[in-house]
C-alpha cells in the first residue's frame, strides 16, 4: 500500500521522524512462490505484480500457474486453503487439464508453514519499512526491484524454507 509500514528507526532519541505520505490509498497485490529443485536443491522465486488496486482472482492464479509451467514442466504447488486456490472452478479446470501440476493444501491457517510468507515478511516489514512512495508506480518499481534482488539471494530463500521446519532435504 502507499501508506508505509512504520518500524523503528535509528533516528535520534526524542526526535519524532516525519514521513510524508501522498494520502492516496492505492495498493498493489502480488502472487509469488518459492520453488525448490528436487535434484539440485536450488531455490527459486517467481512472482507477478498485479495491476494497481486489483485483488488476486482465480484468473490471476491460473495465469501465474501457466507462466510457471513454462519454466517448470512438472511441479507440486502447496498453498493455503484460500478460495481462489484449488477451490475455484477456473483453477480446478486448469489442474484437471494439467496433470503435471499437482496441488496440495496446507492445513487451515498456518502461515508459519508457508515459506512464501517469509518473502513477504522480509520484503514488506524489512526492506520496505518506512518507505512512503508518492504513487503506485513508484511502489511497483521498488517492490519489483526488491523481489528481483531477493530472487538472486538463494541464502534468504533457503532460510525462508528452513524456518518452516517442513521435513525437506536442503
Amino acid at each position: 500500500m502507499l501508506t508505509p509500514v512504520i518500524r523503528r528507526t535509528f533516528w535520534p532519541r526524542g526526535v519524532t521522524p516525519m514521513l510524508q505520505v501522498s494520502g492516496q490509498r492505492d495498493r498493489i497485490s502480488a502472487i509469488s512462490c518459492i520453488t525448490l529443485s528436487p535434484r539440485q536443491h536450488r531455490p527459486g522465486l517467481y512472482f507477478e505484480l498485479l495491476p494497481t488496486n486489483e485483488n488476486a482472482k482465480a484468473e490471476h492464479v491460473v495465469a501465474f500457474l501457466k507462466e510457471l509451467k513454462k519454466s517448470l514442466p512438472r511441479f507440486t504447488v502447496v498453498w493455503d486453503q484460500h478460495r481462489i486456490h484449488s477451490r475455484a472452478g477456473l483453477v480446478k479446470e486448469f489442474l484437471a487439464a494439467n496433470p503435471s501440476v499437482v496441488a496440495e493444501d496446507f492445513p487451515g491457517y498456518v502461515p508459519e508453514l508457508n515459506p512464501d510468507e517469509g518473502v513477504w515478511g522480509y520484503t514488506k516489514y524489512g526492506r520496505l519499512a518506512n518507505f512512503a512512495p508518492e504513487n503506485a508506480d513508484e511502489l511497483r518499481e521498488r517492490v519489483d526491484a526488491e523481489l528481483r534482488d531477493l530472487k538472486r539471494r538463494a541464502y534468504f530463500l533457503y532460510r525462508f524454507i528452513d524456518h518452516t521446519n517442513l521435513p525437506l532435504q536442503l
